[in-house]
């Protein structure tokens, strides 16, 4: 998966997300290779992304791990329309401690059907770190 500003050069292989509403609050990019329907999350570590420690705060992780997950999962369901869906769980676990830098997430499909995705996500630090992981279910929606 490559860089944002390599994605945005090849929109034929590579969908940039520009969702409104948290993406915009919490400031992470979001890829999608249209390839092979993989999906890159990453967030430049800024203060407000900290806890009162001082190290990246647990919702935070929660979130960028959801968005890997949901938009891998909608990728197996349907890799040219990015079917709806919505998080049906979410469990977490914390294994590391990022400061600064770059943060980067991405997740694979373990198994799942017509409507229901198992999805396994790993949140990594800029030197390949593992910081945390999640494990989710993922239901297809009507729109």
């Amino acid at each position: 998966m490559p860089e944002t500003g390599a994605a945005q050069a090849d929109p034929e292989h590579f969908l940039q997300i520009e969702d409104p509403g948290v993406q915009q609050l919490v400031g992470y990019k979001t890829t999608i290779d249209r390839r092979d329907g993989s999906c890159l999350v990453t967030l430049d570590l800024e203060p407000p992304h900290l806890n009162r420690h001082g190290i990246l705060h647990g919702g935070i992780v929660a979130t960028v791990l959801d968005v890997v997950c949901g938009n891998t999962a909608s990728q197996f369901f349907d890799p040219k329309n990015h079917a709806p869906l919505v998080t049906v769980s979410l469990t977490l676990s914390y294994v590391a401690a990022a400061r600064a830098g770059r943060v980067s997430a991405t997740a694979r499909v373990t198994g799942g059907g017509a409507s229901i995705a198992h999805v396994l996500g790993e949140l990594v630090d800029a030197e390949g770190q593992l910081l945390a992981t999640a494990t989710g279910v993922f239901k297809r929606i009507k729109r």
